[in-house]
């Protein structure tokens, strides 16, 4: 999709490319490896667009979030986030011209906590998954 987007903005002076990534691009969720490989390759896939296109003037952004309040998320054992605030955080993070947007808390937590190491992440998740 970018691909065949990219000229048209490159003719327009360029824009802003985001994807809708996930605390999950940064970490496995039990059950859930297929979504969370995709959201990594999805942030990385962002990353190196990044560097492709910032010489006719496109920026790529991703969008980081937990759980938001829609079809998709019921079910799921987590707080959910009003869409409206997905979408005000992510054209905040435009209108800045970030690399990243993390939505919420959890997310950040996700962040922080898997930048040191991930083993105690990965233990206090099983204890509130199971």
């Amino acid at each position: 999709m970018v691909r065949a987007f990219a000229p048209v903005l490159a003719a327009n002076g360029g824009g802003t490319i985001v994807n809708i990534a996930s605390g999950a691009s940064w970490m496995a969720l039990p059950g859930a490896t297929a979504y969370a490989v995709s959201k990594a390759a999805l942030w990385n896939t962002g990353n190196a667009l990044r560097h492709e296109l910032a010489a006719q003037g496109t920026s790529v952004m991703s969008v980081h979030l937990g759980v938001a309040d829609t079809g998709m998320g019921e079910g799921v054992p987590f707080d959910k986030l009003d869409p409206a605030q997905v979408a005000r955080a992510t054209l905040d993070g435009v209108e800045r011209d970030e690399y990243e947007v993390v939505v919420d808390e959890q997310t950040a937590l996700i962040e922080e906590w898997l930048a040191e190491d991930p083993r105690d992440f990965y233990a206090l998740l099983a204890r509130m998954l199971s």
